[in-house]
């Protein structure tokens, strides 16, 4: 039996997503409910349903015409073999202790961010893409290169299945450090809440633009951090350092808002001057909003 547009939707839910404990499963959940809903959207010219074939160009050898996609779809397709890999990608993960941070009823922002990068790697290898992986914190953590196969993939999955939050957020620095070691330009994705000096990490999004990478930068908050919308009196405790607050957090709130504000607009205005596409997302935003900007911003890539 064949699940439902509806059956799928659900799992775009973070906190559904979380009760899997598979991340394979998860990502191919989360993809293939993002597939079935491109087909019934205004979307459904983007290529995904057609991973592993490519629309027929004069000069294709007519062999490799599959004929059962034809006979579905009414148009010609050929077989794409993993040479023709159109697009190199790189998925960079904080995974500091900030990133750890989860208000009541949520799950982490790592959380989310490894959930949101499996599928994102499900649906580039699905695609043809090679994607690799980066997790960082103070300095980088690991490393693996872009790769356009499923075994590759299963590497992906465990490294993101096994993370855990831990030392002080680097993010300036380690973006630094990764973009130099680039060494062929592609599309760069970033998962991080950016709790770093925000002009050094500016400065890092710009090196990735200085050496020609496109780049999408997912600015990943919980809910809580987005609106202080804390109860009476609270103890806050420093993810980092462990250092511990007491405060009422409506005598703070409105000042906090303020700052959050301008730390939102800061990223919003300098990313878009330096054409980085920045998209804030929190941990209860469905998760193909983010798989949406992705294809936006590949098809006008390829």
């Amino acid at each position: 039996m064949t699940q439902s547009r509806s059956d799928y939707r659900k799992y775009f839910d973070p906190n559904v997503l979380s009760k899997i404990s598979n991340m394979e499963l998860r990502a191919r959940l989360v993809v293939e409910g993002f597939i079935t809903g491109l087909h019934h959207s205004p979307y459904h010219g983007f290529s995904v349903e057609f991973a592993e074939h490519r629309q027929y160009m004069p000069g294709d050898e007519i062999r490799n015409i599959d004929w059962n996609v034809f006979g579905k779809t009414d148009r010609y397709y050929v077989k794409q073999y993993e040479e023709e890999t159109n697009l190199k990608s790189y998925l960079l993960v904080d995974a500091s202790n900030s990133m750890a941070f989860k208000s009541e009823g949520r799950i982490s922002k790592l959380e989310y961010a490894s959930f949101l990068a499996s599928s994102l790697a499900y649906l580039m290898v699905r695609q043809q893409d090679a994607v690799g992986l980066t997790i960082y914190d103070e300095t980088i953590r690991t490393i693996l290169p872009p790769h356009a196969t499923t075994v590759f993939l299963v590497e992906i999955f465990k490294a993101l299945s096994a993370l855990q939050a831990r030392n002080k957020t680097g993010t300036a620095f380690s973006l630094h450090t990764i973009a130099e070691q680039i060494k062929r330009r592609g599309l760069v994705i970033i998962f991080s809440d950016l709790f770093d000096k925000q002009n050094d990490v500016l400065s890092a999004l710009k090196h990735f633009r200085h050496k020609k990478n496109e780049v999408i930068l997912f600015h990943i908050l919980d809910p809580m951090e987005k609106t202080f919308s804390f109860g009476s009196d609270a103890i806050f405790k420093d993810m980092e350092t462990a250092e511990e607050r007491i405060s009422q957090p409506h005598h703070i709130r409105k000042a906090y808002q303020e700052a959050m504000s301008n730390f939102l607009a800061f990223y919003r205005k300098e990313c878009r001057e330096n054409l980085i596409d920045y998209v804030l997302l929190d941990t209860a935003t469905p998760f193909d909003t983010a798989l949406l900007e992705y294809l936006h911003k590949r098809h006008r890539l390829l």
